[in-house]
């Protein structure tokens, strides 16, 4: 194969779906309870007829991952979607922006709610480049930076669900007084196995979207040990209610339905199958990419969510060759996270640091299918598509 010379060229390396071919293999088929298993939730909510405002499913919700999360209960809020979280804890943390700080640093390495919602709290993104390894922001990077006294929110992301470790963002919250959030994403299963690193004062904002490992097809929650700002996070996605019909907060609806609850209840009672499924899944990539001699290139979990297998590529030609390799074998891809938060029209003229490493790597990490039951051959087809399409 021939390269190109070009390697800085930014390519879309997410094609149409292969509609009409019995034999493709999605991206991702994300497996929610069935009807049989949320049966006994519905008829709950029929007999109680209250569907949203926090009802009995909801506290049930809440608490159940309390538990899961050893956490005390009081400390995780539900909400209606990833996004709606993110919102619910900016504004508990920050209120509404101020002329003095009006700047949110988001890394550019992340899916666009991350910007979206630091936006929709009136905060104007100020993208920043990953650190190579971790894909994460670093703290002494943040600290050094020329903008820091105009920063009225700083996101750290966990990438892929590679959580984020609470105890140096603390730390920077309480040298600096800058307002911190932690888009904890698909970090579900990280931050479970590993409470005591990942959760603390500072909120984390989880995604329960139908393509995240523990799904209820809409919804996410916020986790905090603070319990006065947990509360807050509960006013913000209230009108700014409590304890009255008076909005004394900025605020949004960003709660999550009885409906969704009962979904989240379902999943947790399967859980542990789900998470080993997805574990078993992960097992089968590496052990097919290794007989491939390509180990070395391949992210699943533990490395990353159980709803992610990444490939990475050496540079955009290959990456090109892989797709197109796939694509022909009518096996779906994605990159994620796009180009990068600058490479997004709506977000090509926002402030930004200079990006290398966001611009190296974003382009070449290959999202390939996932799924609880996918099964071995698909994996084999995979593997083969992609090794036509790897220089050697």
């Amino acid at each position: 194969m021939t390269r190109s010379s070009d390697s800085e060229r930014h390519l879309t390396l997410d094609p149409e779906p292969t509609s009409g071919h019995a034999d493709r293999i999605q991206v991702l088929r994300p497996l929610l309870p069935d009807a049989e298993r949320l049966l006994s939730y519905l008829r709950r909510i029929d007999a109680c007829r209250t569907y949203t405002n926090w009802g009995p499913l909801i506290s049930e919700f809440e608490a159940r991952l309390a538990a899961h999360f050893d956490v005390p209960s009081g400390c995780v809020t539900s909400a209606v979607s990833g996004t709606g979280a993110l919102v619910g804890a900016i504004l508990a943390a920050t209120g509404r922006t101020t002329a003095e700080r009006p700047l949110a640093i988001i890394p550019a390495f992340t899916f666009v709610a991350t910007a979206l919602a630091a936006e929709l709290c009136g905060l104007r993104p100020h993208f920043v480049d990953v650190d190579a390894d971790s894909w994460q922001l670093q703290v002494k990077a943040i600290e050094r930076h020329p903008l820091l006294k105009q920063v009225g929110l700083v996101m750290p992301v966990a990438p892929f669900g590679r959580a984020v470790p609470q105890a140096p963002w603390l730390e920077f919250h309480r040298r600096t007084g800058i307002a911190v959030v932690i888009d904890g994403g698909a970090s579900f299963e990280a931050v479970a196995q590993d409470p005591a690193t990942f959760l603390g004062d500072i909120p984390v904002a989880l995604s329960f979207h139908a393509t995240k490992s523990f799904a209820t097809a809409e919804g996410g929650c916020v986790i905090t040990a603070n319990r006065a700002l947990s509360a807050a996070v509960g006013r913000a996605l209230n009108f700014g209610f409590f304890e009255a019909r008076d909005c004394g907060a900025a605020s949004t609806n960003g709660k999550m339905s009885e409906y969704h609850a009962a979904v989240g209840l379902a999943e947790l009672d399967n859980w542990s199958a789900k998470y080993a499924s997805l574990r078993e899944v992960a097992a089968a990539y590496r052990r097919q990419m290794a007989a491939a001699g390509l180990s070395d290139r391949l992210l699943v979990a533990p490395d990353v969510a159980g709803c992610y297998a990444l490939f990475r590529c050496a540079d955009v030609a290959e990456a090109a060759a892989v797709v197109d390799g796939l694509a022909a074998a009518h096996i779906e891809t994605r990159l994620w996270y796009g180009n990068g938060l600058h490479r997004q029209p709506y977000y090509v003229d926002a402030s930004r640091d200079e990006l290398p490493v966001t611009d190296r790597i974003a382009p070449i990490t290959i999202g390939l299918p996932i799924a609880v039951d996918l099964p071995l051959a698909a994996i084999k087809r995979i593997a083969a598509a992609i090794l036509s399409g790897v220089v050697t």
